[in-house]
C-alpha cells in the first residue's frame, strides 16, 4: 500500500478564528487554532476520488502504450486500496508485457494475448496485447455502460435460471456480449495465432461468465483457453507443470446453516485418492483450518482442494468467507495461512457464489489468487449444481495431467461437458477420462440419467490468476 506524504504550511495570524480550510494536492486540510493563534491540529481529508478523472477520461485521448501503463496502475491501486496489502509483484510496462507474453509462448506452446476492457458510460474499450506486437486499442460506441451491465446481468440471469436448462435462451446476450468484446479483436486474434485469452475487466465485467459468449456457431471457450486476471503486474508470471502435483483436497458434505454438497465425498476421493503422490483426502469433521495447517507442514501439496460453500459478498474483504467445518475463513484473513510456504500452485474452490455486478464482490473473485499468495485459483461465479461440479473436476484434473497449461486442462473439461461428452448414465458418472466410469452413491444415482451442456454446469468456472 503506498500513502501520500504530506506537507502544509500555514503561515499569519489566526487570532480569533477556531479553524480554517487549507487546499493541499490531494484535498483539504481543516486546520485547527488554539486561542493565542497557535496551530493545535491538523486535520487531513482527500477530495481526490471526487475531483479526479475516472479511468476513462484519463485513457481517452492516450496511446495504447501509455492506456495500458494507465490501467495497470489504476487497477493495482484499486485492488490495493480494497485488500488493504501491497499486492504487486513486478512493475512491467506495455512493451515488455508483450514480450513476456512472448516469453510465455516459448516456455508454453500457448500464444496467449491479453485483452483489457474498460467500461465507459458511453463506450467500451478494448485493448489487446499481443506477443511481441504493439498494443492496439478499440472502441466500442453500441457498448455503453448501461448496455454492457444490462446485458451481462441478463446472461447470468437466464444461464442460472434452472427452469431453463433444456433451452438456449442465454443466447441472445451470449451473442450480443460476444460481439461487443471478442469481435474487434478477432482478426487480430486470428493474424497472430492466438489460442489462449488473458481477460484483465473492468467494474460490472469481472463477474461476466467469459466462457459462454459465443459467435453464434461457437462459444469462446470452444475456440480459446481462458483465465481471468485482476491486473498484469499482480500475477506470478512463471509457468509450471502441475502434471505430478500431489492434491490436499478437503470439503464438507454437511453444514449447519449452508445447503448440504452431497456429491462432496466422490468428489474428493475421485480427484485425491489416499495414495503416495496422488494426494490426501478430509472430509467433513476433519475439515479445519488447524487440519490444513498441520496437513501443508508435513507435505508440500502443489494443489488444494477445498469443495466447500465460498461467498463473494459485498462491502469489505471481512464479509467474504470459506466456510471450514468448524469456522469461516475470511477473505482478509487468508494470507494468514501462508500459502507461500510452502507454495501452493493452484488454489480450487469448486463451490463458490459471487455478488454478480457487486463491484466489491468482483474484486474479492478476481483478486482470490493475489490475496491468498497463491500463484493461480480456479473458482465459480455461482453455486453450480452438485453433480455438474463433480462432473467438471473429474475431468479437469485427469487433463491437468497431460494439458500445457492449466488454462487449457479446464477448457478441455469445459469442453467436454458442453458436447455431453461428460453426463451421469445408469448409476455412473461418464467421461473421457473416466474408463468405464465412476460409480455413484444412491442419493446422485437417484437423479438419473443426466448431461451438462447448458453452460449453467460449466461456464461459471473461472481459471484467475497465473493461466499457465
Amino acid at each position: 500500500m503506498k500513502f501520500p506524504s504530506f506537507v502544509i504550511f500555514v503561515t499569519g495570524l489566526a487570532v480569533g478564528l477556531s479553524s480554517t480550510l487549507v487546499n493541499y494536492n490531494q484535498g483539504v486540510a481543516t486546520v485547527q487554532f488554539s486561542r493565542t493563534g497557535i496551530v493545535s491540529h491538523v486535520t487531513l481529508s482527500s477530495t481526490s476520488k471526487a475531483n479526479s478523472p475516472t479511468l476513462g477520461e484519463r485513457i481517452e485521448n492516450l496511446n495504447p502504450i501509455d492506456t495500458v501503463n494507465t490501467i495497470e496502475k489504476t487497477w493495482e491501486g484499486d485492488y490495493e486500496t480494497y485488500f488493504k496489502a501491497n499486492l504487486t509483484q513486478s512493475s512491467l510496462k506495455a512493451q515488455q508485457i508483450s514480450a513476456t507474453l512472448g516469453r510465455l509462448a516459448n516456455q508454453t506452446t500457448k500464444r496467449t494475448a491479453l485483452i483489457y476492457a474498460v467500461p465507459t458510460p458511453k463506450k467500451l474499450d478494448l485493448i489487446l496485447v499481443l506477443p511481441q506486437r504493439a498494443p492496439i486499442r478499440k472502441s466500442v460506441p453500441a457498448a455503453t455502460q448501461v448496455n454492457l451491465v444490462g446485458s451481462t446481468k441478463e446472461l447470468v440471469s437466464e444461464i442460472t435460471d434452472l427452469t431453463k436448462v433444456n433451452s438456449n435462451s442465454y443466447l441472445p446476450a451470449a451473442k450480443r456480449l460476444y460481439q461487443w468484446i471478442i469481435t474487434p479483436l478477432e482478426t487480430e486474434l486470428k493474424n497472430n495465432r492466438i489460442d489462449t485469452l488473458i481477460f484483465c475487466m473492468g467494474p460490472t465485467l469481472r463477474s461476466l461468465p467469459i466462457a459462454s459468449l459465443h459467435d453464434g456457431q461457437k462459444f469462446l471457450v470452444e475456440k480459446y483457453s481462458i483465465g481471468l486476471i485482476p491486473a498484469f503486474n499482480m500475477i506470478d508470471l512463471n509457468p509450471r507443470s502441475l502434471k505430478n502435483s500431489p492434491v490436499l483436497a478437503m470439503g464438507a458434505s454437511q453444514f449447519k446453516e449452508l445447503p448440504p454438497l452431497v456429491a462432496v465425498p466422490v468428489e474428493l476421493t475421485t480427484i485425491a485418492p489416499n495414495a503416495p503422490r496422488q494426494g490426501k483426502n478430509f472430509l467433513n469433521q476433519e475439515f479445519t483450518i488447524d487440519n490444513l495447517r498441520s496437513q501443508r507442514a508435513s507435505q508440500p501439496f502443489g494443489i488444494v482442494h477445498l469443495a466447500t460453500h465460498a461467498q463473494f459478498n459485498s462491502g469489505a474483504p471481512a464479509n467474504s468467507f470459506i466456510q471450514f467445518w468448524d469456522t469461516k475463513l475470511t477473505l482478509d484473513k487468508m494470507r494468514q495461512l501462508q500459502w507461500n510456504n510452502p507454495p501452493v500452485d493452484l488454489l480450487v474452490l469448486s463451490a463458490c457464489r459471487t455478488a454478480i455486478g457487486n463491484k466489491d464482490a468482483e474484486m474479492g473473485f478476481a483478486g482470490i489468487a493475489i490475496q491468498s499468495g497463491t500463484k493461480s485459483a480456479l473458482a465459480s461465479l455461482w453455486n453450480v449444481s452438485d453433480t455438474g461440479t463433480l462432473a467438471l473436476m473429474s475431468e479437469f484434473y485427469r487433463y491437468l495431467k497431460t494439458a500445457p497449461t492449466r488454462s487449457e486442462a479446464l477448457r478441455q473439461a469445459q469442453t467436454a461437458m458442453l458436447r455431453g461428452e461428460v453426463r451421469l448414465e445408469k448409476g455412473k458418472l461418464i467421461g473421457p477420462n473416466l474408463g468405464t466410469g465412476i460409480n455413484l452413491p444412491p442419493s446422485l444415482v437417484a437423479l438419473g440419467n443426466r448431461n451438462f451442456k447448458h453452460p449453467y454446469f460449466w461456464s461459471g468456472f473461472t481459471m484467475i490468476g497465473n493461466a499457465w
